[in-house]
């Protein structure tokens, strides 16, 4: 499995394009803006793009999901406790970042819990983490790839190939996790999902939603 880690929009969101080396097939997460950078990107790389999902529904997850799904002629998922979310895009975006948005995505599928992501020989398994909103999710993978290596050398030196790997979104960050001050946030939620996420091999990757790479071990021994 590989991964390429595009950083855009004004609250640097990591938008991750994620694929099968042999196939070339890949999906991309979190597309949270500059859709042209990341669809010029998946040029260059030769990818065949094949589906979209979001971690969650904030509108810096999402903003790029549009464009994409209209160059690339491929569905947007997410959980369906997050639909309220994609409905508030436009004035979430204006009212944090000041952005004018016409587009609301249109969900075309909506992400089920354990349901596996396929994309070429690689597949990414979907985990219900609720807390920092009603429908987060991460999503894991034990890769098959064959040039893949079994751990992390750290945050400070990320490997471009990697077994067990977790994107995050909002969930868990290196050295955080997500905020659970809105109204319709749980603390509660946030906890039991990290003790789920805590049950992966130390060694698995962490993807976050922003911010640096990290890896299970290194923030069980941050946060516990």
């Amino acid at each position: 499995m590989k991964v390429e880690t595009l950083v855009v929009g004004q609250l640097a969101t990591n938008c991750y394009l994620v694929w099968d080396p042999e196939s070339l097939e890949a999906i991309i997460i979190d597309p949270g803006d500059a859709g042209d950078y990341i669809g010029e990107k998946i040029l260059s790389l030769n990818l065949k793009p094949k589906l979209i999902v979001a971690t969650h529904g904030h509108f810096d997850h999402i903003l790029a999901v549009t464009e994409l799904k209209l160059a690339f002629n491929i569905s947007f998922l997410i959980h369906p406790k997050d639909e309220f979310l994609v409905r508030r895009v436009q004035r979430s975006a204006k009212f944090f970042v000041g952005i004018q948005t016409d587009l609301v995505p249109k969900i075309d599928q909506y992400l089920k819990k354990e349901e596996e992501i396929k994309f070429g020989r690689e597949k990414l398994k979907v985990m219900e983490t609720a807390g920092h909103t009603p429908g987060s999710v991460c999503l894991t993978s034990y890769s098959t790839s064959q040039d893949a290596i079994p751990a992390c050398a750290g945050r400070r030196q990320p490997p471009r190939f990697c077994r067990s790997v977790l994107f995050s979104g909002d969930t868990l960050f290196a050295g955080g996790v997500g905020r659970t001050d809105f109204g319709y946030s749980s603390q509660k939620d946030l906890t039991e999902s990290l003790e789920k996420i805590f049950t992966l091999p130390e060694e698995t990757i962490v993807y976050p939603g922003h911010g640096e790479l990290t890896t299970i071990g290194e923030e069980k021994r941050v946060l516990k």
